[in-house]
């Protein structure tokens, strides 16, 4: 069995990557984490792509990393934290700096990476029945996979410390209410729910998306007129491409646009 899957649908440049070990929830070991890897780095190259939905397959999106690999060999266990991350921090890079929006779409238990994976993802829909909980201080460990980065940016340190440090479980209602998560639906509606955003994203001004994302991305370590320029920079290039004076047309005579991604 395929620890992870990648399905790109070539009419509407959406992929949709899965993590693929349903009988633990798909926690994390070595080889999940690689095979997350193997998927998810060749995306780096298609650049022609407008979403990328990230999900999990079964009965929940992700139970956090497997415990047991720890547990094995506690003197080899900062090995498999490197072996882990190695392969887990190239998908966030690729999530990260890849042109597309990425949709994480997810249910039942988001645990550990889980969360910081979610957190490192652009937009995220939530069915009714998620769990959000990091569980790092249950085991005597920080978070890893940007938890620390990403957390306190979305949602601000006083409630990634509640998280860290009171162990806190959010619904996805209190997720979506604290800004970690942007919607959320009833179970039986988040496949239908999240398709109709991923092609919502697919048909958008996928340049000026990307160029969005940039911006957001790289803002933090500007300054003030420093993101100005950058922001007026990106402008006068958006300026050049086909969407751009499709989406300037169309909006002056009240038209329908239809955008390339160009």
């Amino acid at each position: 069995m395929d620890l992870a899957l990648c399905h790109i649908d070539e009419k509407s440049l959406i992929a949709t990557v899965t993590v693929n070990r349903p009988e633990v929830l798909n926690a994390l070991d070595v080889a999940t984490a690689q095979a997350l890897q193997a998927v998810v780095a060749p995306l780096a190259a298609r650049t022609d792509l407008r979403c990328i939905v990230f999900n999990g397959a079964g009965r929940a999106f992700m139970a956090g990393g497997d415990l047991a690999g720890f547990a094995a060999d506690f003197d080899k266990a900062s090995d498999t934290v490197n072996a882990l991350l190695d392969a887990l921090e190239c998908v966030i890079a690729v999530f990260r700096h890849h042109p597309a929006p990425v949709l994480a779409s997810v249910h039942g238990a988001v645990a550990g990476a889980g969360v910081s994976l979610v957190a490192a993802c652009d937009l995220v829909v939530a069915a009714e029945n998620t769990q959000f909980l990091l569980a790092y201080n249950k085991i005597g460990a920080p978070p890893d996979c940007g938890g620390s980065y990403f957390l306190p940016r979305l949602i601000g340190e006083r409630k990634a410390a509640a998280l860290m440090y009171l162990s806190e479980t959010w619904s996805a209602a209190q997720a979506k209410d604290n800004g970690l998560i942007n919607r959320v639906v009833s179970d039986d509606q988040l496949a239908s729910t999240t398709a109709k955003l991923a092609e919502t994203i697919a048909q958008g001004p996928t340049s000026a998306f990307s160029q969005y994302k940039a911006l957001v991305r790289d803002g933090h370590h500007k300054s003030l007129s420093e993101q100005l320029a950058a922001e007026r920079k990106a402008f006068c290039d958006a300026t050049k491409t086909d969407d751009f004076r499709a989406g300037v047309t169309a909006f002056i005579a009240r038209a329908k646009v239809t955008f390339k991604g160009r």
